[in-house]
């Protein structure tokens, strides 16, 4: 038995996309306002059918989400089919999209670096309390800050002390 997503050109009804997707109804209804990801068709009731491929539009809408760019810059970047007739212009909007995707995945992968760095930092700090005989308590504030060494806790600790 083949899969409904087996053939690029085979178009799934929109609930069946929406299942396949991982969504509903109503944020593909919301792209479409948004002309985020059009239908690729319509039947003569006005049911909504979409491609395969889709889906790898779709993902990239919540890829960029995921990265914090709001719908309406979403749009922005996405809207490269919008200049198909001119090859040179849809290729530099192809390209700025993917240097805007790649430029905030390296901001995210930074951001992650320094978290895993914080962490770290708490984990030898917390070798440290390991020896310590005081515990976090209200009356000594949460051992904030440190009685051994008088200084901040690392802030991974902090919150969890």
């Amino acid at each position: 038995m083949t899969s409904p997503m087996n053939d690029a050109h085979e178009l799934l009804k929109i609930g069946d996309f929406a299942r396949v997707a991982g969504t509903n109804l109503r944020t593909l209804r919301y792209y479409e306002e948004l002309n985020l990801l059009e239908p690729a068709s319509r039947s003569q009731g006005g049911f909504r059918y979409y491609r395969r491929t889709q889906l790898n539009r779709l993902n990239m809408v919540r890829d960029l989400q995921n990265l914090g760019l709001n719908l309406e810059r979403i749009r922005e970047l996405m809207s490269t089919r919008e200049v198909v007739e001119d090859r040179e212009k849809f290729l530099a909007r192809v390209r700025e999209a993917l240097r805007e995707q790649d430029r905030l995945l390296s901001e995210r992968v930074k951001a992650l670096e320094e978290q895993r760095a914080g962490i770290a930092r708490a984990l030898t700090k917390l070798h440290d309390c390991e020896r310590c005989r005081h515990a976090p308590q209200t009356d000594n504030n949460f051992c904030e800050p440190c009685t051994m060494t008088g200084q901040p806790l690392p802030e991974t600790i902090s919150a969890l002390f």
